[in-house]
């Protein structure tokens, strides 16, 4: 296959609760398939541990090394991690779909997770139990000793260990079951359904008490149950706790177990003194519904999941310290994708009325742009602003959007908000406002594309389309203003769909069975008719294609039609879901429904041979997608990928997954990066590292071609290097503090230098000596007629000097004695 169809970031970090490590220094959250390793303090992506191939559904740290974690994932394995370095060390395969993970000190060697009781994803009935892992030297390992501890647990996480791993506790239902490993004997405990006050006892969520015997539970009706005396049947006793208005959604014991915090709808984050149940310390306003509450083992950080896909790092219950930010997903993409012009950001609707600014390439949110401007309430059955509507103009200079609230017994509100881009601000401001600019719900908008003028046409369900118009005030003191230039209709039709022409010489507007095609004087030029069914997408070709006008209906056709000789110049029998243009090509994408799943076909309009087509490429209807254009574009040789050279198409599933389609040159160029950056183990690899390995591969290919040239060497293993290259960027000192220090390590240290040079002069000195010795032993020797065979260690039966005693003699010999004299004299 030439391309598939691949994940693209913004998925949920939310999904399970996220692991702070020992030293508070990093945050490690399940992100899709992958595990992500955030920095606690810059809130930057360290690693992104990838390995599983089903989604990741737990982590937890190891006890016996706190440097690593586990990870357990559907895909039947459990994977061990040095989240330091980004490495997987050993894979555990269980064989069985996993939902979650716990870990406890008293339990070496083994960890518990929870399984479906058949061996099959769709499965409703989950049991908790202990894998024994086994110890081998091999990175992949069959865990085939499993225990029952529990059954009939909840896949969701309601389970926690007590007393430092001497019990159990899972809550499921109305049902709290207590395991205790010493006597291998569980204890059930039951609730009403209610009562006459219309409680919902139902249980949420479940924390044990680090050191005491003390359970604490949470309730659908917002109520915090402290269990004692479990270990008898008869004999429990509980105590209850109540400020949550909404479900207790969480549930966590500080580490010494002074405190218990609790998390609900209410995005407060509510903290209880153990000892003195009525004193309780608040931090309101965190965002959306808290999900998940996790603590760091010092007790110094705090860190709470939302349910607008956000983490939160709290420090000890007093301030937020980071904020980390992932796509936000909500119930239904109101607007269309959008790629911002400017930052090249995905745009879609983020937290409640608000725009969300997603990094796709950094996988992150940039920023949130409010809209409605009004403060959120979390609370069910309210009426609320939503943004419903949103474009950019070509130049990202303006943006326009469409909010509306629906009252039950009043009329629709309607707010139309143009934005301008403020230099200054690297953000847009709010220009204009326009409140009821239709008597019904906006339907569609866009901005002509045209560089003269900057024009905004809007169309609604009361029959007409709108044009307003930017005024030039570029000669006065007062800033631009907008103001309706155009209104127009179609024998009372209701408009559906609209859409300006590459050069925006063209509006098409339908109007249900009909396509009105106007001039940019809002002259009517031509009708257009297809066969029996409403207008759903209109769309105009690009480049050599901008002759054709394509469109959809709900009678499941796709019509082309030519602009020049204003006939129908095809049609086809399929249900189009949506209809999107690349703005850089000819190329079009139609997804198209059928038997449940999504088909996607990339052609050109002129041409009737597709491009690519792929079936089933998911399950639902995708209802929005959108064209990114590439910073770099692709070289791909293969035929059918070259639609995705200049563009990256980005579709969101029926379950809000982002998704993208990847070619092999891109694999290729990824595998390629990744062969760069493989390194020594002991180095770590950052652009500082990079810059040195190209000048080392520089010196490597010197060396082959001249082996013999002289090269200086830099000092090796100098420690302001190396600590350069193992911190991370963000904790390094600043770079005026590490310039000198780094400086001064290349530089060759006096002392050593008159170190070196000494022996090398104590050698030449020492030969020198050598030879004038030599030469008055010859002299002595010719004034004493010895023989010519008469060595040193032979004369007067001395016994034999070693050369270091006989340079030291010659040494002394030298030695300037004329004090001695003078002593004598004296």
């Amino acid at each position: 296959m030439c391309c598939w169809v691949r994940g693209e970031g913004g998925s949920k970090i939310n999904f399970r609760e996220p692991v702070i490590t020992n030293d508070s220094r990093f945050l490690l959250c399940a992100s899709g398939e992958s595990v992500k390793v955030y920095s606690s303090s810059s809130e930057e992506c360290v690693h992104d541990l990838q390995g599983h191939t089903d989604l990741v559904s737990g982590i937890v740290r190891n006890p016996s090394n706190h440097l690593q974690v586990y990870s357990c994932s559907a895909d039947g394995t459990v994977r061990l991690w040095d989240f330091t370095d980004g490495i997987l060390i050993k894979t555990f395969i269980i064989g069985y779909p996993i939902y979650s993970i716990y870990v406890s000190e008293n339990h070496g060697g083994v960890v518990f997770v929870v399984v479906p009781m058949a061996n099959d994803k769709s499965s409703e009935l989950f049991q908790l139990v202990a894998v024994h892992l086994p110890r081998s030297g091999d990175q992949e390992v069959e865990a085939r000793e499993l225990s029952a501890v529990l059954c009939d647990v909840s896949p969701s996480g309601a389970v926690s260990f007590g007393r430092e791993g001497e019990y159990i506790a899972a809550a499921k239902g109305l049902q709290l079951e207590v395991f205790f490993f010493k006597k291998q004997k569980s204890y059930r405990f039951f609730l009403k359904s209610g009562n006459k006050k219309g409680a919902k006892n139902a249980f949420t969520c479940v924390s044990c008490h680090p050191k005491e015997d003390c359970i604490a539970t949470g309730h659908e009706d917002g109520k915090i149950r402290l269990w004692r005396n479990f270990n008898q049947k008869k004999e429990y006793t509980y105590s209850t706790l109540h400020w949550h208005h909404g479900a207790v959604n969480t549930l966590q014991f500080t580490p010494e177990g002074t405190n218990l915090l609790s998390g609900g709808i209410e995005s407060v984050l509510v903290q209880w003194r153990y000892t003195q149940e009525n004193q309780k310390d608040f931090l309101p306003r965190l965002g959306g519904a808290i999900t998940h509450i996790a603590v760091s083992p010092d007790g110094s950080l705090f860190c709470t999941s939302h349910s607008d896909n956000k983490i939160t790092i709290i420090q000890s219950c007093v301030k937020v310290s980071a904020i980390i930010q992932g796509l936000v997903k909500g119930e239904g993409v109101r607007t269309d994708l959008m790629i911002d012009p400017r930052s090249k950001a995905l745009v879609l609707n983020g937290k409640p009325g608000h725009l969300q600014f997603y990094s796709l390439p950094r996988d992150k949110l940039l920023y949130n742009l409010d809209i409605v401007q009004q403060e959120y309430i979390h609370e069910e059955g309210l009426d609320q602003f939503e943004v419903v509507k949103a474009a950019f103009d070509t130049r990202g200079d303006w943006l326009a959007t469409v909010e509306e609230r629906t009252q039950k017994g009043s009329e629709l509100e309607i707010n139309l908000k143009l934005w301008a881009y403020n230099e200054q601000t690297q953000s847009f401001v709010l220009n204009t406002t326009v409140t009821a600019p239709h008597e019904d719900q906006i339907t569609a908008m866009c901005f002509s594309p045209s560089p003269e003028t900057t024009m905004l046409v809007t169309i609604s369900f009361d029959g007409h389309f709108k044009a307003w118009l930017l005024a030039d005030h570029s000669d006065t003191e007062e800033g631009a203003s907008w103001s309706c230039d155009f209104v127009g209709g179609y024998h009372l039709l209701k408009p559906g769909c609209c859409c300006f022409s590459a050069d925006g010489s063209l509006l098409a507007v339908g109007f249900q069975e009909v396509v009105t095609v106007w001039s940019p004087s809002w002259e009517l030029l031509t009708t257009l008719s297809q066969p029996p069914g409403a207008i759903r997408d209109l769309c105009f070709g690009r480049l050599s294609c901008s002759k054709y006008l394509l469109g959809t209906s709900t009678k499941n056709q796709l019509c082309c039609w030519n602009l020049l000789t204003c006939s129908l110049e095809w049609s086809t029998p399929v249900d189009v879901s949506l209809l999107q243009a690349d703005p850089l090509s000819e190329n079009m994408a139609a997804f198209c429904s059928q038997s449940g799943c999504s088909d996607l076909f990339v052609f050109k309009p002129g041409e009737s041979r597709p491009l690519y087509s792929q079936r089933a490429l998911c399950t639902g209807k995708v209802q929005h997608a959108v064209f990114a254009p590439r910073d770099q574009m692709l070289e791909s040789c293969e035929e059918h990928a070259q639609w995705l050279n200049r563009s990256q198409l980005y579709f969101l599933t029926q379950h809000m997954d982002l998704m993208t389609f990847s070619t092999k040159t891109e694999e290729d160029r990824l595998l390629a990066s990744s062969k760069r950056l493989m390194v020594d183990d002991s180095v770590a690899v950052t652009p500082f590292y990079l810059l040195l390995g190209k000048h080392r591969q520089q010196q490597q290919q010197e060396a082959l071609t001249n082996p013999m040239a002289e090269r200086i060497q830099l000092p090796q293993g100098s420690i302001a290097i190396k600590e350069l290259l193992y911190t991370p960027a963000h904790v390094l000192p600043s770079a005026s503090f590490l310039c000198s220090m780094f400086v001064r390590s290349l530089l060759i240290s006096s002392s050593a230098a008159r170190e070196e040079k000494e022996p090398v002069e104590e050698e030449m000195e020492s030969e020198e000596e050598d030879s004038e010795g030599e030469a008055e032993l010859r002299d002595a020797r010719q004034d004493l007629g010895g023989s010519a065979t008469w060595g040193p260690g032979e004369e007067l039966g001395a016994p034999a000097l070693t050369k270091a005693q006989e340079r030291e003699l010659r040494r002394v010999k030298h030695f300037d004695h004329s004090w001695l004299s003078s002593l004598l004299e004296c």
